[in-house]
């Protein structure tokens, strides 16, 4: 059953509260969804919820879009400025703006140019409830200058010598990507000798003479306009030298012994240091004062260059790289400060106050230099804002007292430091509503008996309403016990009974009115299977019955399904169903297995499962029958360039008709030794015209086939070598995929020998951009599966086609396919993102798609990152056990299952393709409401007296919240096990400890123990003891024992037996039977009579207590919990479980497996308070 609303549970009987608790998650910018008819009415001050970044680069061929969304209640209007002054959209005849929406559209296709339109740009969305306000965008066209022409001179260098390759790309915007190729566009082979730098320049630590080559060219990639710049090629001689003389290392960048670098928070730290010297020095670093961060640390370039990500103020220190190689060692000390842009640390959220409610904004930022906090009211800074009386600034906190409607507005904090600013709306919104009941009437609840019920009242007010709930048509309000209220309004009865049927009624009150709602509950008989179905052995042909008959309530309709090994039926007409009944016919080897009974109703299901073995029947002798002789005599005729004939002589059927001959084929020229099936022909068939491919050097063999199987092959026939011809099929499976941001990798499935018709195997693999007009690229490959093309720009579609040729000719056209080059990481994060808080293990998270240009490859979904902060203590640590959940495809939101109740959670969302993960969004930090919690860990009862227990406990392991009470319930139990009547006790939740006085001496007492946090009663804990003896009455039962007339009495008996066993013995030495073994032999002594030989079961056993229960004070509490019982004169101990059972006649019908267990218990093990009378009761 689910609830409509669900926001944290408080108990009702709190009273009025701060309204936020309940309406900031239903009406704030958390965008949880409410019933329709109620946002029609409700206003909402204006909130942003898509704008453009910060720092916006744009491509100057392309119209400029500048985003600005925003959400309120009556819609907002939208204004901009540029430049800090007011922005006239109307007066740019190639300006508009979007409909319903602030975003602009600057056409500068048709005409214009982008660097007109080069700024700052603000967003204003304004209703009557406030104003919000975007980020400064600052928006620029991106640039992708061209080399500057120079002359480049040849280089000469002896081999040995250290070498630098200057590349100096023009400052584009963004920074252009850096790589060096040759002229057919190949990418240069980099090592641990031969290197690029961050700067772009190629390094060399010694040149070889295969160093020399005349077409050294860098190349920088601007992605923005997807454009690529050459430099003019570099000619590089390199003579080798009669002797290369061997040197220490020396740094070729940095220079000196020490520099310095500064990073901030967040990005990416790249250190530097490339070395010369011969032999080729390696690279090695660490952190002076420190150690290297495990989890962040990275090293490229063949360890030149150490990366560590998500960099922070704790990696601020001195790193030392090492250059070393058989001549000597150098070092060099890059000293690294960390700075920070202001990051949140609290962002001011929404707030949402009834009329004369207090509340407070707070905006909490940190950064380094330490960020300063600004506030502005409707996009105005508070200074010159109207004064608000109820307003009062506190730094980094604004405190609202008495608030009137009048007091609503947005409100900005803006932190900002030199190295950045963060701008955070966050509105006030004064509301006054009466209250209003949204769970629909006369909504009719169906539950089985002995379930929880659940009967919802979702309303909403302001103030918060107080909720009631009543039975029928009179009586007072429902209170605690047996009935659970919840804050969201929610009745909950835990143990529904027959009587609890009836029709409910909330009621919500607040001082603006009321207003109440009519339920009606209806509770339904649980289905039960009467007659399960047994277990079955049946012979391999019979026929099995399987029965099932199900008990329900009589206004539901079960449905009956029958399932084998959990999956369902097969479908043959030899599996019926009958009502009652399943037939299983003519039974086979495949229909051994489990089959299940389930039968289901629209509120509840049962299941009910027996297991079929089937066995052989008496075998019966077969006739000898054997696979036919191999075929011999092959021979072949009718020679053509693509047929022949092939005959053969059948060998011997052996009693069974050959139905069939099978034709096999080796290729001995391109596989040799492996058979290929050709074809088939009848069993009267004794030749076959076979189609032959070009090239391939046949030979061919025959096997005859009948109802037993196959023969073994013919030998092989003579060889036979047809011509070559042109390929008649091209390569499989041709894809196109990038391995790097900038190339194309085709792959194809190559053609085998046998499919290549002649010598010579070729590929012509050609390609072209999909959206362009350039013509196609061609190259032809020797017999390999790809190709790689280089130089790419990064996830551009291509059109890719292979044809195969050899020496005759080649393939026919071949069909053209679609590739992509390669993907990069995604650049843009999610935005958006917001937390709904459903219950307290249950989230969903909601956030807006990132443009598809920015994904830079296949979408794959989006991956949330989340994690909880419980142990704030702990927060140094430097690993946080971090969570992480994937959404496949385009979807916008998702669920998080398996939260821990009252816990803090952080989360962040990031999109990924084929390549990796983009960058995270701003955590989000949610918080779940409390939950109920586990049982105690333990209870014990200790010292036990005549009238006093005293019970001792732990508290939950799982507490979910913050236990308010525990609850003790505890019942006497009698002589003849009946229960009395049931005390309820509450216990404050600081206690481990309660003594219970005024007991009843030399009682059994049984104990329910639980306990509650505000969201209700968790599970409980039950436990038994017995208070003491009372002394006197146990001295006079043992008085009897002691006199003196008693003991002799008991001699005396104990003589008689002794003379009865002599005149026994004597007897039965002499053959003779005396009476009472005449007795014996008459009718035998059920008690000792021996168990059955069939069925494992005692004899039949009547006496006058036949019919009495089986285990001493087995009894079901009212939890519906079975609690072990202490009893030692039970043969339940030794049964499993309920299956240790009697029937009717008192026989045993249980298996043995092995004593249990028994539960620990302070006091005795029986019922009732031990005595000498009773233990001599029991002896006489």
């Amino acid at each position: 059953m689910q609830l409509k609303i669900m926001p944290k549970k408080k108990r009702l009987s709190a009273g009025r509260v701060p309204l936020i608790l309940f309406l900031c998650q239903m009406i704030s910018a958390l965008d949880v969804p409410l019933d329709s008819k109620l946002l029609d009415d409700l206003v909402q001050p204006p909130t942003i919820t898509q704008q453009s970044p910060k720092d916006y680069i744009i491509d100057p061929r392309e119209n400029i879009v500048i985003q600005c969304e925003a959400k309120g209640k009556p819609p907002p209007s939208f204004s901009w400025t540029r430049n800090g002054t007011h922005f006239d959209i109307d007066k740019d005849p190639l300006v508009t703006m979007k409909a319903g929406s602030g975003t602009l559209i600057i056409n500068i296709m048709s005409e214009g140019k982008a660097e007109t339109y080069e700024g700052v740009y603000q967003c204003t969305a304004r209703n009557e409830r406030g104003a919000a306000i975007s980020n400064n965008i600052v928006v620029r066209p991106s640039r992708s200058p061209l080399w500057t022409k120079e002359k480049l001179e040849p280089l000469t260098l002896r081999s040995g010598q250290s070498l630098v390759l200057p590349c100096r790309p023009p400052i584009g915007l963004p920074p252009a990507i850096i790589f060096w190729m040759d002229n057919s566009f190949q990418r240069l082979p980099q090592s641990e000798r031969v290197s690029q730098g961050l700067n772009g320049d190629l390094y060399f630590s010694n040149v070889l003479p295969e160093d020399s080559r005349e077409d050294y060219i860098c190349y920088a990639r601007f992605n923005h306009t997807q454009t690529i710049q050459q430099k003019q090629p570099i000619s590089v001689k390199v003579i080798l030298a009669k002797s290369s003389r061997e040197r220490p290392p020396t740094f070729l960048t940095p220079e000196g012994n020490a520099s310095n670098k500064e990073e901030l928070r967040g990005n990416v730290l790249s250190l530097e240091c490339i070395a010369e010297g011969l032999p080729t020095p390696v690279i090695y670093w660490i952190k002076e004062d420190g150690t290297l961060p495990i989890n962040r640390t990275f090293y490229r370039n063949f360890q030149k260059t150490l990366q560590i990500i998500q960099v922070s103020e704790a990696d601020s220190g001195k790193y030392q790289c090492i250059a070393k190689n058989a001549l000597g060692v150098i070092h060099h000390t890059i000293s690294v400060t960390v700075k920070a842009a202001p990051y949140w640390i609290m962002a001011p959220q929404n707030l949402v106050l009834s009329p004369g409610e207090n509340g407070s904004l707070i905006c909490r930022a940190n950064g380094n230099p330490k960020p300063r906090i600004s506030w502005l009211s409707n996009g105005v800074p508070i200074e010159i804002a109207p004064d608000d009386p109820s307003r009062k600034i506190n730094g980094d906190t604004i405190i609202f007292s008495s608030v009137q409607e009048r007091s609503s507005a947005v409100y900005q904090c803006n932190a900002s430091n030199e190295y950045g600013y963060l701008l955070g709306n966050a509105f006030v919104n004064v509301l006054a509503e009466p209250p209003r009941i949204l769970t629909s009437a006369n909504t009719l609840y169906q539950v089985i008996a002995n379930r929880p019920a659940l009967l919802d009242c979702a309303f909403f007010g302001s103030p918060m309403p107080i909720i009631e709930w009543f039975k029928g048509t009179k009586g007072s309000a429902l209170r605690e016990d047996p009935y659970v209220l919840h804050e969201n309004g929610t009745l909950e009865i835990p143990v529904a009974q027959k009587d609890s049927t009836g029709t409910y009624t909330c009621v919500a009150r607040n001082k603006l009115g009321m207003a109440k709602n009519e339920v009606h509950l209806e509770i339904k008989d649980p289905t039960r299977i009467v007659k399960q179905p047994e277990y079955a052995v049946v012979q391999r042909g019979s026929t099995v019955s399987f029965e099932c008959k199900v008990k329900h309530d009589h206004t539901l309709i079960p449905t009956v399904t029958w399932l084998k090994d959990n999956g369902e039926l097969p479908s043959d007409g030899r599996f019926t169903i009958d009502k009652d009944h399943l037939v299983v016919a003519d039974v086979s080897d495949n229909d051994g297995g489990t089959y299940t009974c389930v039968a289901n109703t629209t509120l509840d299901n049962v299941s009910a499962s027996a297991v079929l073995s089937v066995v052989a029947p008496t075998p019966t002798p077969a006739p000898i029958y054997d696979v036919p002789n191999p075929p011999f005599d092959l021979e072949l005729t009718d020679q053509l360039d693509k047929s022949v004939q092939l005959s053969w002589t059948p060998g011997d059927d052996n009693n069974s008709p050959i139905t069939k001959f099978v034709i096999e084929y080796e290729d001995a020229m391109h596989e040799a030794g492996l058979w290929h099936h050709q074809t088939e022909v009848p069993g009267t068939q004794t030749t076959a015209q076979l189609k032959l491919s070009p090239y391939v050097n046949y030979s061919f063999r025959v096997m005859a086939e009948n109802s037993l199987g196959r023969s073994l092959p013919s030998e092989a026939s003579e060889q036979y070598l047809t011509k070559a011809a042109e390929p008649d099929k091209n390569p499989m499976t041709v894809e196109g995929l990038g391995s790097e941001p900038d190339n194309l990798v085709i792959t194809w499935q190559p053609l085998n020998g046998f499919e290549s018709n002649g010598p010579g195997l070729q590929y012509k693999v050609s390609w072209r951009q999909k959206d362009g007009d350039d013509e196609w690229t061609s190259v032809v490959v020797a017999n390999v599966s790809k190709y790689i093309v280089s130089g790419t720009p990064t996830f551009v579609p291509y059109l890719i086609k292979v044809q195969a040729l050899n020496d005759v000719g080649f393939a026919p056209e071949p069909a053209v396919v679609m590739g992509h080059s390669g993907e990069d990481l995604p650049m843009v994060a999610p935005g958006n993102v917001h937390v709904t808080v459903v219950n307290s293990t249950l989230a969903e998270v909601h956030w807006d798609p990132v443009p598809l240009k920015s994904v830079r490859g296949h979408l794959q979904g989006y991956r949330i990152y989340y994690w909880t902060d419980q142990n704030s203590s702990k927060r140094n640590r430097r690993h946080i056990e971090k969570k992480i959940l994937t959404f496949q495809g385009s979807k916008t939101h998702g669920m998080l299952p398996g939260l821990e109740p009252f816990s803090h959670y952080t989360l962040n969302v990031r999109v990924v393709n084929g390549k990796g993960e983009g960058p995270a969004s701003p955590d989000r930090v949610f918080h779940t409401p409390e939950g109920v919690p586990s049982a105690p860990s333990s209870l014990k009862i200790v010292n036990p007296t005549l009238d006093s227990l005293t019970l001792e406990w732990d508290p939950p392991s799982h507490p979910n919240g913050i236990l308010t009470e525990y609850t003790l319930k505890y019942q006497p139990i009698n002589s003849t096990h009946e229960l009395g009547p049931l005390v309820d006790l509450k216990i404050p939740a600081n206690k481990t400890r309660w003594t219970l006085k005024n007991l009843n001496f030399s009682t059994r007492y049984k104990f329910y123990f639980y306990a509650q946090t505000s969201a209700g009663s968790g599970s409980q804990i039950t436990e038994e003891a017995v208070t003491t003896v009372d002394e006197a009455m146990a001295s006079r039962q043992v008085d009897i024992a002691t006199q003196g007339w008693f003991i002799g009495l008991m001699c005396a008996v104990a003589l008689l037996i002794l003379i009865l066993l002599i005149v026994c013995f004597i007897r039965r030495n002499k053959g003779g039977k005396y009476p009472v073994k005449e007795k014996e032999d008459a009718h035998a002594d059920p008690e000792i009579q021996p168990m059955k030989e069939d069925d494992g079961t005692f004899g039949e056993y009547s006496d006058a207590e036949d019919h009495k229960p089986l285990k001493k004070g087995s009894r079901t509490p009212s939890d519906r919990t079975v609690k072990k019982e202490d009893s030692d004169d039970s043969l339940v101990d030794y049964g499993e479980g309920v299956n240790g059972q009697f029937n009717e006649d008192g026989s045993f019908i249980g298996q043995y497996s092995g004593k249990k267990e028994k539960e620990p218990a302070e006091g005795n093990e029986s019922s009732e308070a031990p005595s000498p009378v009773n233990a001599m009761n029991s002896f006489v």
